[in-house]
């Protein structure tokens, strides 16, 4: 991976090169300017460890300082997305923690939607199948959505007597379908159909299985060749401007224009309507 920060900024040698990460828990893959993570346990339906939990929430935050990763896609193996945590390996020992270490366990938690939300490269969910508890909360945390018919979302949170207020999807998954919509979801833990998450804006669009991972990438890819610095703009006002006045968002565009008016990518642009042939973004 590039990095924002300069060679000899120490916490460069935290972050490894692109080609070399190789994920413990989870399967990584970097082409072309988009890095696929797919979540890789099919005989479980792609359930969370707390393991994996941490790494996932690492490497998002590395991708921070990735400059030639563009686009990001998520995925699960074997025609699943994420069943959440897993019942025997987080659950279970859950039961017996005491409070400093369930709180250490939710902060972590929430700490990946974090991440995902503060990483600054668009990121796509390619989402089949079960979709439940924390991996519904990583789909939500995604940017762009694109599932299947048989895809099933679900909140399942209460269903283990927990409340519905988990990873931020009380704050979350209003702004996404809705206040009614979202507290029916979270109420009662049910699945939202493939057809409810299309009409309800959950899911960008639907495709069959088979042609779901091919149909994200494409998006991701076509994201990866556009402005990728204009595209981190763009993530950082749509979460920032949820707090702010319309004013103050009016105002807080502006300036993020007028920074984005100093890239070369701005000047690329204008250059390549000049010539009447496509630009060719480098990201700065």
């Amino acid at each position: 991976m590039k990095h924002y920060i300069g060679a000899s900024n120490p916490m460069r040698a935290q972050f490894e090169p692109k080609a070399d990460y190789k994920a413990e828990h989870f399967a990584w893959r970097y082409e072309a300017g988009v890095g696929t993570i797919t979540l890789n346990r099919p005989e479980r339906k792609n359930p969370l460890t707390f393991d994996s939990y941490a790494e996932l929430r690492d490497l998002f935050r590395a991708l921070t300082y990735a400059t030639d990763v563009k686009v990001i896609v998520v995925t699960g193996a074997g025609g699943n997305f994420c069943s959440g945590g897993d019942v025997h390996e987080i659950i279970g020992p859950l039961t017996g923690m005491r409070m400093p270490e369930l709180l250490e366990f939710t902060r972590m938690t929430g700490d990946l939607v974090k991440a995902i939300r503060n990483c600054p490269q668009p990121i796509v969910g390619a989402i089949d199948g079960v979709c439940a508890g924390a991996g519904a909360m990583i789909a939500l945390a995604c940017d762009l959505r694109y599932g299947t018919p048989a895809t099933r979302t679900a909140f399942l949170f209460t269903r283990v007597g927990l409340a519905g207020a988990d990873m931020g999807a009380c704050a979350l998954l209003p702004r996404v379908i809705g206040q009614g919509r979202a507290s029916e979801l979270l109420f009662t833990g049910r699945a939202m159909t493939a057809d409810e998450g299309q009409a309800w804006g959950f899911f960008n669009a639907l495709h069959d299985s088979a042609s779901l991972l091919d149909a994200a990438t494409k998006v991701a890819r076509d994201l990866a060749e556009g402005p990728s610095f204009a595209h981190g703009m763009t993530k950082t006002m749509l979460a920032q401007e949820w707090s702010m006045t319309i004013d103050q968002a009016i105002e807080a565009e502006a300036q993020a224009q007028a920074i984005c008016m100093q890239t070369e990518d701005f000047k690329r642009a204008y250059e390549a309507f000049a010539a009447k042939r496509k630009p060719v973004f480098g990201g700065d």
